[in-house]
């Protein structure tokens, strides 16, 4: 049997990618990489170099166009400055609501392409990296346990059985990936997770402050640092 990856080439989705590859071998595991109109192609480059590191097959997939006249900061398009402090600080600004790095309905609209991938090139499963750390709060409303249950449902039975999503970090934190991924020997150092496009992580967006703190507290350094 197959699986596919959704697969950006940051710290999560590599590490969905490793577990892929341990339960169903290199060679039947597909990566799915989907540009969506971002200010920078680091994650993108990222996912090429790690799919290599791999050996596993890389389709990209091009949405830009989707999210013409969206807002969000992580866009071309956006008059927004990529926010420089942690998750908890943005949503005592937006009251609660979504913060500005919020894709409209990303992992909504990439799950249902990777389903339709999936069932034609016969996947079985669907992994994807949301974790409970970007849910908290409902900064990313679409990384939480409640809309992986409901989007995995209406997978499943939109596609006769044929397919369904596993998130198998939904429920843990970004420190719990961080462990998994350095017990099956990620290759940390080729990923990409800044939402800035810099030669280095600017170290102070909400996505670099978690990365650190998740390294941190597994005792460890960030190898791509």
């Amino acid at each position: 049997m197959k699986a596919l990856v959704l697969f950006s080439g940051g710290l999560d989705s590599t590490t969905c990618l490793a577990l892929a590859i341990e339960k169903y071998k290199a060679e039947n595991v597909l990566a799915l990489c989907i540009s969506y109109g971002q200010k920078h192609t680091k994650e993108t480059d990222a996912a090429a170099a790690v799919a290599k590191h791999y050996g596993v097959e890389l389709k990209t997939l091009d949405l830009a166009r989707i999210f013409e006249g969206s807002d969000c900061s992580l866009l071309v398009g956006s008059t927004q400055d990529i926010p420089k402090e942690s998750y908890a600080q943005q949503l005592e600004k937006t009251g609660g609501k979504p913060v500005s790095t919020y894709v409209p309905f990303r992992n909504g609209l990439f799950l249902s392409c990777a389903a339709s991938v999936a069932v034609s090139r016969g996947c079985e499963v669907i992994y994807y990296g949301a974790h409970a750390d970007d849910a908290a709060g409902s900064a990313y409303p679409d990384c939480s346990k409640q809309f992986n249950d409901a989007i995995n449902s209406a997978i499943t039975i939109g596609s006769g059985g044929e397919v369904r999503v596993e998130a198998p970090f939904v429920s843990k934190t970004k420190a719990d990936v961080v462990a998994v991924g350095l017990k099956l020997g990620v290759p940390y150092e080729l990923t990409w997770s800044c939402y800035d496009g810099g030669d280095k992580p600017c170290g102070l967006c909400g996505t670099c402050r978690d990365r650190a703190r998740a390294f941190e507290l597994n005792g460890v350094k960030d190898p791509a640092l």
